[in-house]
């Protein structure tokens, strides 16, 4: 074999985690792009970019078995071998993406399922329980500052708090990041209903998100009623005025 091309093995090796990753954004992007739903084939797009992690380890193999059938396959060479079989883990992080994702569209289809309670503190340091919202209608906002989805509905969800909280409506922004990061990004976008930590006791229905934004709706029963999936606000707005007047005190009115 040419001393020019003996070490390849050994660095297509050293490259399979980093090309690994290319390949699964290019492919996860262009499916994202020709899709028509990205609803109902999340599935497919995640299973196939993950086999995309794989391609890197494919070359490698097939490097490796023109390296043997040439002569001996070196000791770089299986040293590259190795490091782009090592690459296959990054296959692990989309299929946990795909356990979590499934688990959290189980969840937000629940209906008529008793609401976990949670309680934790607020970003002002003011203890909130679910417990506490016994007849009311209660949104919970899971969201990041990082997401811009998140980003351009609070304003809205502020907004419809401020209209609907007479008639019984809380809302609650649930983020697991850094309390100082959700108070700096709260400088920017500042909003009136508490934004909760995840410092007490929130259980994982509310934890195992992985696409953002997420809701969850609870009736004034303290039962779980899905939200519009596709994150259309008017849809939004329209299911949780449904829920305000569904079980809303007798002499209540809608504005």
């Amino acid at each position: 074999m040419s001393k020019r091309f003996k070490h390849w093995l050994l660095v297509f090796g050293i490259l399979a985690p980093f090309l690994a990753l290319v390949f699964y954004v290019i492919v996860y992007d262009l499916l994202t792009m020709a899709s028509r739903n990205l609803e109902k084939d999340w599935l497919f797009r995640l299973s196939v970019s993950a086999l995309a992690r794989t391609v890197p380890f494919i070359i490698a193999v097939v490097l490796a078995v023109r390296q043997k059938k040439q002569g001996t396959l070196t000791r770089s060479g299986i040293v590259g071998l190795v490091l782009a079989t090592l690459s296959l883990a990054l296959v692990l992080k989309p299929i946990d993406d795909g356990i979590l994702r499934w688990k959290q569209t189980k969840n937000m289809a629940m209906r008529d399922v008793d609401a976990p309670p949670f309680d934790t503190v607020d970003l002002a340091g003011n203890e909130q329980r679910l417990a506490d919202q016994k007849g009311k209608v209660v949104l919970v906002d899971l969201w990041a500052t990082w997401c811009g989805p998140c980003r351009a509905e609070m304003p809205k969800l502020d907004h419809l708090y401020q209209q609907k909280k007479d008639q019984g409506l809380v809302v609650f922004g649930l983020s697991n990041e850094d309390v100082n990061t959700q108070r700096k990004f709260l400088q920017r976008v500042p909003v009136t209903y508490p934004l909760l930590t995840v410092k007490g006791n929130v259980p994982s229905l509310y934890r195992d998100i992985v696409r953002y934004p997420a809701m969850f709706l609870i009736d004034r029963n303290g039962k779980l009623q899905p939200a519009p999936s596709d994150q259309d606000f008017d849809k939004i707005e329209s299911e949780v005025t449904t829920l305000l007047q569904n079980g809303a005190p007798a002499g209540s009115t809608s504005r």
